[in-house]
């Protein structure tokens, strides 16, 4: 087996020598990595799936034969949503660096699922925020344990792409959950009050499926092995190489370099925050600022596009699915078409540049907008066209935060900056666009999109002046561990 120096610790001083990182980085693409691609990636597909239905229903949600509910209580349960996976990414994300991956990306799931179930049995407003609460907590937890164990388990000169395939995802199941629409709001076909519980009820008996795909998947080598646990390490990764050996029916190259570490059980708070704000500093000014301009744009426009097709364009609430369709498949195919070039045009570039094209771009779908001249149509391919290039600029935020920070302090730091991202951009964002759309003004509402659409060129600037060449890079040169000997 092509399998290097291996890890052993150096007798009497503490330090553990692994060559398990450039193992894992000199691996071929596998079907071990289409497998842990799937089964960690396919939570984003459901995640999109019952978010679009969410924002699809507001109308619905209006209905007395429904819930009864005002537009402030539509906007006020996005947040709701929007507050739980703030608070569930920096409980898990915290939990993830100090007791591993694959444990807290089970119990979130767990969570989201229970949280998506319970939603479709919601009676009132209250029981309803509280749902969306519950599954804010699962799914801001699965941003910070999957991200983390993605990058970690992907092999290098594939990490960019994959992880904006796997972010893009969602928006395979927002266009799923957009179509699903059109029949589940149909009162033709089902009651009102019904269909939309049918369609959390479906996306919830799907989550539990997947909690059979993640028996696949391993703990993270890198982790095991800065957390004391290199034996386990060596195993998991030697089980990793035979099998790809077996598949590919030839020996692995032996992997080059090595690293020397001071394996600790846990890593203080101290020893975190002291990383990213003093060593890291610029980097953590970075990854925040990207994360608000993504969290903002989506949110304003995602959870509330169902409200201004019915309030600017007159489109029946039960027919919005027929524009979301179209508008997450060219969400996805964003970062599916241009994934490639992060990991060969080079990160700096792509980030930047998919930032500044889709800033320009939404300015002048603002402009338009006020002047009324947009149709519901002509509007939808509007948002085609900047989220095309918005979505690799959203996915490039997460891939950011995951990948330039200690391996110690990876799903933490993805937390903190989703957090801290999606609290100032996604909080704020459902609420004030409720009220800009309320006013029936195309002025005010254009005037949202320009401040979103400033944001995005704030963000653009910021990661020319500020980004890390990562392309290609191995996550331990990109970021020395907390826990590197020497």
């Amino acid at each position: 087996m092509a399998s290097g120096a291996g890890t052993a610790r150096v007798a009497g001083s503490g330090v553990v020598r692994t060559d398990v990182p450039a193992r894992m980085d000199r691996l071929p693409w596998s079907r071990f990595h289409l497998i842990l691609v799937i089964a960690l990636g396919v939570t984003w597909v459901l995640d999109g799936l019952e978010v679009t239905i969410v924002g699809a229903i507001g109308p619905v949600l209006q209905d007395k034969r429904a819930l009864g509910f005002t537009l402030q209580e539509i906007g006020a349960s996005a947040s709701f949503y929007v507050v739980g996976a703030v608070v569930g990414a920096l409980v898990f994300g915290w939990l993830t660096d100090r007791f591993g991956r694959r444990l807290v990306f089970y119990a979130t799931l767990l969570i989201y699922v229970g949280g998506v179930i319970a939603s479709a049995l919601a009676w009132d407003f209250w029981s309803f925020a509280l749902f969306r609460l519950v599954t804010g907590l699962g799914i801001g937890g699965e941003y910070a344990a999957i991200n983390s164990a993605i990058d970690e388990l992907i092999p290098a000169k594939y990490r960019g792409r994959v992880d904006l395939i796997v972010n893009g995802s969602f928006w395979l199941g927002a266009a799923a959950g957009a179509g699903a629409a059109l029949l589940l709001l149909d009162p033709n076909l089902l009651d009102p009050d019904f269909g939309w519980r049918l369609g959390f009820g479906i996306g919830g008996v799907l989550g539990l499926g997947i909690l059979f795909l993640r028996r696949h998947v391993p703990e993270s080598p890198r982790w095991l092995v800065t957390h004391g646990r290199e034996e386990e390490a060596e195993r998991t990764v030697a089980e990793i190489e035979r099998r790809i050996e077996a598949e590919t029916g030839q020996k692995l190259p032996k992997a080059e370099g090595i690293l020397e570490v001071h394996p600790k059980k846990s890593f203080g708070f101290g020893e975190i925050f002291a990383s990213m704000v003093h060593k890291h500093r610029g980097r953590s000014i970075l990854a925040l600022v990207l994360m608000v301009a993504q969290a903002f744009l989506f949110n304003a426009v995602f959870f509330t596009y169902g409200l201004v097709l019915a309030k600017f364009y007159g489109v029946p609430e039960n027919k919005a699915g027929i524009f979301l369709v179209p508008l997450a498949i060219g969400n996805f195919l964003g970062p599916l078409l241009l994934g490639h070039f992060f990991d060969t045009i080079g990160r700096r570039r792509m980030i930047a540049g998919t930032f500044a094209v889709s800033g320009l771009l939404l300015l002048a779908t603002a402009f338009a907008f006020g002047l009324d001249l947009f149709t519901a149509w002509t509007q939808t391919f509007a948002w085609i066209a900047i989220f095309f290039v918005a979505s690799a600029a959203a996915s490039s935020a997460y891939l950011t935060a995951s990948e330039i920070f200690p391996l110690e302090t990876r799903a933490l730091a993805i937390a903190v900056f989703y957090a801290l991202g999606t609290g100032a951009g996604g909080v704020m964002a459902p609420w004030l666009f409720t009220r800009l759309i309320e006013s029936g003004q195309h002025w005010a509402l254009a005037g949202g999109y320009v401040g979103a659409a400033a944001l995005l060129v704030i963000a653009a600037v910021t990661e020319w002046r500020l980004g890390v060449d990562a392309e290609g890079k191995s996550l331990e040169s990109i970021a020395d561990p907390l826990s590197k000997a020497g």
